[in-house]
């Protein structure tokens, strides 16, 4: 079952949505595969620290998060990926590695790649390892009102 906290906040905003359940896959792309999902339809999340403060970068299963990108974007050059000891206490109920793109209900800011803005529809983890979610991306954005970079590159 979805994270409670993400269902309940899609619920509440009327958002429709599809929960698909897969055998368990820990890398976007094998989530992607197990769930019959495009690669370029799976958004995967990343943890950043941006000056200090933890940050979420959001692309498709077949990109890489372009840093450079997001420094441009957050006009700053203080930013790193998070290592998971680091923020794993900010995602309650949610399966390390597994966390949906939605920062704003954990207090992050949402880097969001704008090749996601091209799918009708995107899926993401649900908080674990065996359940996506698939909605609208303009729910998605609507909701997350993530700030857009775009990036110079693609990759695993």
């Amino acid at each position: 079952m979805p994270v409670k906290k993400l269902r309940e906040y899609l619920d509440e905003n009327g958002v429709k949505y599809v929960t698909i359940r897969h055998s368990p896959a820990y890398t976007t792309q094998e989530v992607a595969q197990s769930a019959h999902i495009h690669g370029q339809q799976m958004a995967k999340v990343v943890i950043l620290k941006i000056n200090g403060e933890m940050a979420m970068a959001v692309t498709t299963a077949d990109r890489m998060v372009d840093l450079e990108e997001i420094m441009r974007e957050a006009k700053t050059a203080d930013i790193m990926i998070a290592d998971e000891k680091e923020f794993e206490r900010r995602f309650p109920g949610v399966e390390t590695g597994a966390m949906p793109p939605f920062g704003n209900l954990y207090g992050m800011e949402v880097y969001a790649d704008r090749a996601l803005s091209q799918n009708r529809e995107i899926a993401f983890n649900a908080g674990s390892h065996t359940e996506i979610i698939k909605m609208s991306y303009h729910d998605f954005e609507r909701l997350v009102v993530p700030k857009m970079y775009s990036p110079a590159r693609s990759g695993a």
